[in-house]
């Protein structure tokens, strides 16, 4: 089957960007108290249903894979670019990394505990959103939870260069009861919601609001 165009052209643009994106967002998190906070609770949670590993989907250069660590979580990367794949190895190399795409997840079915989608699906065409998130569904145990983070709007953007690389990346926006009717449908419990206005200083200025949405697999 041809892989989606779509696909194709993320894995292409971060593969470009690895390096310098690695470096670019190193310190971002701890410029974003709310952002933190809202990890540490998912952490918690987690940690407290031991429902098994939590999986880092779209985990990039592994920055937030090591934070959940740090937090006491057992957790895994998992990252569609190949180069970002190696950056991660290169900076956690006690940390467990796999290329691998949402649309298609390598893992058996219940075996995740919870699942961080952190800014990853912001890459995932609407039409293509139920099939993610039943994919989520799929691979989390009952009780399990999954976290997103995402910006908020209604109409994409288009990139087609940055840090000097010819790239090619779509940035879907969404409203948080858009996302919360589509976890509805894949049978996925909406938990808590937090939106936060962006934040325009520092190294890392915004320009929409940003969600950060928790949902849970049902126990039965």
């Amino acid at each position: 089957m041809t892989e989606s165009g779509f696909l194709h052209r993320t894995r292409a643009s971060y593969d470009a960007l690895a390096e310098d994106y690695a470096e670019w967002i190193r310190t971002e998190l701890a410029a974003k108290p709310l952002d933190r906070a809202v990890l540490s609770g998912f952490a918690e949670l987690v940690r407290e249903a031991d429902a098994g590993p939590v999986a880092d989907i779209g985990c990039g250069p592994g920055r937030l894979t090591a934070h959940l660590d740090g937090l006491g979580v057992p957790v895994f990367g998992i990252d569609l670019s190949p180069r970002m794949i190696a950056v991660a190895r290169r900076l956690y190399p006690a940390l467990r990394f796999a290329e691998g795409s949402m649309i298609a997840l390598d893992l058996e079915d219940g075996s995740l505990g919870g699942l961080l989608a952190w800014y990853s699906i912001i890459h995932v065409p609407r039409e293509r959103l139920p099939e993610v998130l039943a994919e989520f569904h799929r691979v989390l145990a009952p009780g399990g939870y999954l976290q997103l983070g995402f910006q908020v709007g209604d109409e994409p953007l288009h990139r087609s260069e940055a840090a000097g690389h010819e790239i090619s990346l779509d940035f879907h926006r969404c409203r948080p009861d858009q996302i919360t009717e589509l976890l509805n449908q894949a049978g996925l419990v909406p938990y808590a919601r937090m939106v936060r206005e962006p934040d325009a200083d520092g190294n890392f200025p915004e320009t929409t609001p940003q969600a950060f949405l928790l949902a849970r697999k049902p126990q039965s």
